[in-house]
């Protein structure tokens, strides 16, 4: 249990109510020391938990604000410890007053993630549950809610610990038949029905490490490079898909030399926009850099938007289709001839020879035309799952890579089954898997992992 009291503002800069929250075994004490509730007589320390109690903050005899303060005692909070939430006016002059006043009485500011790290170690949660509470702050789709909030409920975790008690039962077993290693016709644990067991368990770690390519795509955005020639307009089409002004544009050829990023929702899904350099020829050495970033992150693309002036759609597809095509193997390929409508206005006619597997369309990134069109083929393409709460699929980096390592223990123990191993090898396997799982619960974890995991929080939280 920690032994300090922490204070914070919960709430952001700029609405008309502003929140602190107080948090440890003096939380009560320190709040009452400043809070005179209105009632006569009434005290905050007598207050039921889970009660608001109306009345002032004062600093010696001159009020400060009129508040709610909200009371929770331990273990029954959010952290486990001893809390109040002291909801005040927003005004900044006021938080930052009530907040020398804690402090001055005892309280000290909390650290980025403090609150929600004393819940995961005053055991209110594990910590893929601590580390959802930060996803949900920061989800932008409905898809990313759902995920961190299955999580956070424990969604997550029951799969988790299902799979643990499954492979302690396996293990036990093996180790059983291992105390009584002098006695060869003693047999615990039936080979046939471990192997079953073994193959379940793997089916289950391996769609949870497959679904993180789903979840990574979800939470961080699908990747979609913008590409083509020099004035082909990709800037235009990358201001107008954010509806913002993010990159310069401009008539001169190489305005764009680096790769600019940014997300936009686009029907409920996350799309991380990579605007790059014009591929042409060029004796600018910092142009060159650029271009090669370009194929850098053409690579990395799961959706390629090609754009092409189509003014010269014939042209530009015979200069760069050598360059382009064999870097789009296995993504969503999407041909977008802009310019269109300077085409429909003349009596050229747009005349290409593409695979059947590449789509293409006309718009006009300058007039907005046919845009609506464009947002549709990407959603199309991204061809993302319609995540319900229930579902569980891996968004963090650090849960894909202790799945990952589990995987590869259960597929040893696998091999050690098929291959009539010794009981001492099989079941050193099952607990490394064990260990990895844990891993993810934060049962093993150490107080650098942890530091790393709640430094990324916001104060307050």
């Amino acid at each position: 249990m920690n032994q300090d009291t922490i204070c914070a503002i919960a709430t952001a800069q700029g609405g008309a109510i502003g929140c602190i929250r107080v948090s440890g075994p003096e939380a009560i004490d320190i709040t009452s020391r400043i809070f005179t509730p209105a009632a006569a007589g009434k005290k905050l320390e007598d207050c039921k938990p889970y009660t608001l109690t109306f009345g002032r903050i004062y600093e010696d005899a001159e009020v400060v604000d009129e508040v709610l303060v909200s009371l929770f005692r331990a273990p029954h909070s959010y952290t486990g410890e001893n809390s109040t939430e002291i909801t005040c006016h927003g005004s900044n002059y006021i938080l930052q007053k009530v907040l020398q006043l804690l402090i001055k009485n005892g309280c000290r500011m909390a650290k980025p993630g403090e609150y929600t790290q004393r819940s995961f170690l005053n055991g209110k949660m594990d910590l893929s549950q601590a580390e959802a509470v930060a996803d949900l702050i920061a989800s932008s789709s409905a898809a990313t809610h759902r995920l961190a909030m299955n999580q956070m409920r424990g969604g997550f975790s029951k799969e988790l610990a299902a799979l643990r008690d499954q492979l302690l039962h396996f293990t036990s077993l093996i180790e059983l038949e291992l105390d009584f290693s002098d006695h060869e016709e003693l047999e615990f644990a039936d080979r046939s029905e471990l192997c079953q067991l073994a193959g379940s368990i793997e089916k289950v770690i391996s769609r949870l490490v497959h679904s993180f390519s789903v979840g990574n795509a979800i939470k961080s955005g699908v990747p979609v490079a913008i590409i083509g020639e020099t004035n082909a307009g990709k800037s235009t089409l990358l201001n107008v898909l954010l509806n913002e002004e993010k990159a310069i544009v401009s008539d001169i050829h190489g305005t764009t030399r680096d790769v600019i990023e940014d997300t936009a929702n686009i029907g409920g899904i996350t799309f991380r926009f990579i605007d790059t350099a014009g591929i042409r020829e060029t004796s600018d050495a910092i142009e060159n850099l650029g271009i090669e970033r370009t194929f850098q992150k053409l690579d990395q693309a799961e959706i390629v938007l090609w754009m092409i002036d189509a003014t010269d759609a014939s042209a530009q597809i015979s200069q760069l289709s050598e360059q382009i095509l064999p870097h789009c193997e296995g993504k969503q390929l999407i041909l977008v001839l802009n310019k269109a409508d300077l085409v429909e206005k003349s009596s050229n006619t747009i005349s290409i020879n593409l695979p059947e597997n590449i789509k293409s369309i006309r718009i006009s990134a300058k007039e907005k035309m046919n845009i609506d069109g464009l947002q549709q083929m990407l959603i199309t393409a991204a061809n993302l799952p319609i995540v319900t709460q229930n579902d569980i699929i891996v968004t963090n980096i650090r849960h894909y890579e202790a799945l990952s390592h589990a995987l590869e223990a259960i597929h040893r123990v696998q091999q050690g089954l098929a291959n009539n191993l010794s009981g001492d090898f099989v079941s050193q396997d099952i607990r490394e898997c064990i260990f990895h799982l844990n891993d993810i619960a934060g049962e093993v974890t150490n107080d650098m992992v942890l530091q790393n995991i709640f430094g990324h929080f916001c104060i307050g939280k």
